[in-house]
């Protein structure tokens, strides 16, 4: 696979984005502060408006920050994935949408990777389903952000930043209330 790749600006705590996509569609979108999602070789675009799908990224991701998009439409090259992984990306992408959340747990059971009525292997599985959420290569499009802990909010991206990138996240598709802002 060799990918296309380029930098997004966002208005994201965590600042811009890395996307690569190839002729099968995006095939990583990842925040520059996460490191543990594996990205395709290929060379940087020199100029992202002057590449068909790169452009499109472009647009209906600055769309959605500026909440004029709910749903990402954008193809996906699933090629990084596989097995339970795309089992369960695949549940989050088409069964969780704009506005809505769902637990580790719950989306181990949407997914249908894990057969396990035992209370010690389904909390084995709502914990596998966070480490594929640490690993997945396409955020926002398989909208990760909107997994959530059954007891909170849960983790996003490590560290503060990602945690307030996930806040921002579920803030902007009414997840979350918006906090305030005393500065302003």
């Amino acid at each position: 696979m060799t990918a296309r790749w380029f930098t997004l600006a966002t208005p994201l705590p965590s600042g811009r984005m890395r996307v690569a996509v190839t002729d099968q569609g995006v095939a990583a979108a990842t925040f520059t502060s996460r490191e543990a999602v594996a990205f395709p070789p290929g060379p940087p675009l020199a100029d992202p408006s002057r590449d068909r799908r790169a452009a499109a990224v472009a647009e209906q991701f600055g769309d959605y920050f500026a909440a004029r998009r709910r749903e990402l439409t954008l193809p996906i090259d699933w090629r990084l994935t596989a097995g339970p992984q795309r089992a369960v990306l695949g549940a989050l992408q088409r069964g969780v949408r704009f506005g809505q959340t769902i637990a580790y747990g719950e989306l181990a059971d949407l997914s249908g990777a894990f057969d396990t009525d035992e209370p010690e292997q389904r909390a084995l599985a709502a914990r596998t389903v966070g480490s594929i959420m640490s690993t997945n290569p396409v955020s926002l499009l398989i909208p990760c952000h909107r997994v959530i802990a059954a007891d909170g909010i849960g983790g996003y991206g490590g560290g503060a930043v990602g945690m307030e990138t996930k806040r921002w996240l579920l803030t902007l598709e009414g997840s979350l209330p918006p906090t305030l802002d005393w500065a302003g």
